[in-house]
């Protein structure tokens, strides 16, 4: 798959949603067994959430963005389909968060990493602050964050 072909935008319409919402279950909480709906929280008409969608609109990552303060930006919820990790999807859903969260005047953008993922988030420019917290009694997080 060329990632050429592979846009980055914000859900707008339900089917969208429905579809966001999808990979980010399929990704972050149907492999722990966890329930569907486990997938969103209560701030979730607060953030700002964003997609990347092949030529054929099928979504393959996602990410939201949540300001927790007019400095802070946090990212959340990052998942890209399994097969097509590694072209390069997080590093152009990560930029385009980025670019937003500046744009709403962040400086700064924290995220909390699964183990699995730190050295991705470094390649990114993201330094580890501390070992946080663990999910479920198995996956280890790590408060990252990013002078933006």
């Amino acid at each position: 798959m060329k990632t050429n072909s592979i846009k980055i935008t914000e859900p707008q319409t339900d089917e969208q949603f429905e579809a966001y919402y999808l990979l980010r279950y399929e990704v972050l909480r149907k492999p722990w067994n966890q329930p569907p709906g486990s997938e969103k929280d209560a701030q979730e008409h607060e953030c700002t959430h964003i997609m990347a969608v092949n030529d054929h609109d099928e979504v393959l990552g996602v990410c939201r963005l949540q300001l927790n303060s007019p400095a802070e930006a946090q990212l959340r919820y990052m998942g890209v389909k399994g097969d097509t990790q590694g072209l390069g999807i997080g590093k152009k859903l990560i930029s385009y968060a980025e670019q937003k969260a500046r744009q709403q005047g962040a400086k700064k953008m924290i995220l909390q990493a699964r183990e699995i993922a730190v050295e991705f988030y470094k390649k990114c420019g993201y330094s580890i602050v501390e070992k946080s917290f663990l999910m479920w009694g198995e996956i280890q997080h790590y408060l990252m964050d990013k002078q933006l």
